[in-house]
């Protein structure tokens, strides 16, 4: 029985000892396995390569274009006010209708202006007959020249007169000075004003001005007769063209910008004085302008750099290259020259180990893809 016993011992230590063997010499075969798969990847890396992201420059139309805010203004406008106090017994208008240059819209009592008148123009008519009369006298010798003198001045002392009377009753009677739109009034019929009492305000809208103000740096750049586009939020998406009419010849000292003024056509009469704009102008037009990501570019000082990628002997390689900045659009910047093409492949992360200038083996990791072998740019 004991025999029995130490037989069965010494199987059960043998199999456990042989358990053992198998699973060091599987789990050293799995190490060595795995140990092979780094070794492969780095054979297909450089040695000492640079993992950067990058992203491909591509081609599209850009503006160079500023943008501002600013308000419309009427072609012509007015507030219509009376030279002289008088009650009012005439409306010619009805609020906001057309009226033509010349049209009768208010009227205040001319009574006693029109009597002084009359008095005038008998006076006149007096002095005429008067100052004949004493013609034919001198030309008989009947009189002095002295007394002809006399009657000559009487005479234009008296259409003197009749003038002043005329151009008060004028004065009762206050005409459109231009084709317009009247707004609302202020007054009623037989209400007493005031001279210089805000009667009734007149707009020409067929055609109205939009002034906005632009920065300093563009001084030199907005002209007379280039065009703007117009955006209103009072009428959302539609954009229409203006032209640059006048630009003020002093700045503003306290914003150092600038005012101008461009004018719009209004056949439609939608356009309206105190809308609020959105202005574009268009300096210049690129159809074919190179763009990179802006992260792209690294500042150095007053400089712009940016990394190309480059084919090299053992696969993609750096190279440092200053750029010139254009304009920005949607988080790309303009690369102006000659430098980077469409379709060249730029660093927009990674760049801080490769700015010494010295070209360097690359790991390329393009963005929204799995990472690989990315074609390199030919070198510049």
């Amino acid at each position: 029985m004991n025999k029995l016993h130490t037989l069965v011992a010494v199987a059960g230590i043998a199999a456990a000892s042989g358990m053992a063997y198998w699973w060091q010499n599987k789990g050293s075969t799995h190490a060595t396995a795995e140990a092979a798969a780094p070794a492969t990847a780095a054979a297909a890396t450089p040695a000492g390569a640079v993992a950067v992201e990058v992203a491909r420059a591509e081609s599209r139309a850009v503006q160079d274009d500023a943008s501002a805010v600013g308000s419309l203004r009427s072609r012509q406008g007015v507030m219509l006010r009376p030279e002289v106090a008088g009650r009012i017994v005439k409306l010619g208008f009805a609020d906001g209708q057309p009226v033509r240059k010349g049209q009768l819209l208010v009227q205040l009592d001319d009574q006693l202006q029109a009597a002084e008148l009359r008095q005038a123009e008998a006076q006149v008519g007096i002095a005429v007959a008067n100052h004949q009369r004493n013609k034919d006298l001198v030309a008989q010798n009947f009189v002095a020249q002295r007394v002809l003198d006399e009657s000559a001045a009487a005479l234009e002392v008296a259409q003197a007169q009749a003038a002043l009377s005329r151009t008060r009753l004028g004065r009762m009677k206050i005409t459109a000075p231009f084709d317009g739109i009247v707004g609302i009034r202020n007054v009623s019929l037989g209400d007493y004003v005031k001279d210089g009492a805000d009667l009734v305000g007149l707009e020409d809208i067929s055609s109205v001005f939009v002034d906005f103000r632009l920065p300093e740096r563009f001084l030199t750049r907005v002209q007379p007769q280039q065009r703007a586009e117009v955006a209103l939020d009072a009428l959302p998406g539609k954009a229409m063209q203006a032209v640059i009419e006048a630009v003020d010849p002093q700045l503003d000292a306290n914003g150092r910008s600038l005012l101008v003024r461009a004018r719009l056509d209004n056949p439609s009469r939608l356009l309206r004085p105190g809308m609020f704009a959105r202005v574009r102008v268009v300096f210049a037009q690129r159809a074919n302008a190179v763009m990179v990501p802006e992260e792209a570019l690294v500042p150095q000082g007053s400089k712009q750099f940016l990394i190309k990628v480059v084919p090299g002997p053992k696969g993609p390689m750096s190279q440092r290259i200053e750029v010139a900045a254009g304009a920005r659009r949607d988080g790309k910047v303009e690369v102006q020259g000659s430098a980077i093409a469409a379709g060249d492949t730029v660093v927009t992360a990674g760049q801080a180990r490769l700015m010494r200038g010295d070209p360097q083996p690359l790991r390329l990791i393009e963005l929204g893809k799995v990472s690989g072998p990315v074609a390199a740019s030919s070198p510049a």
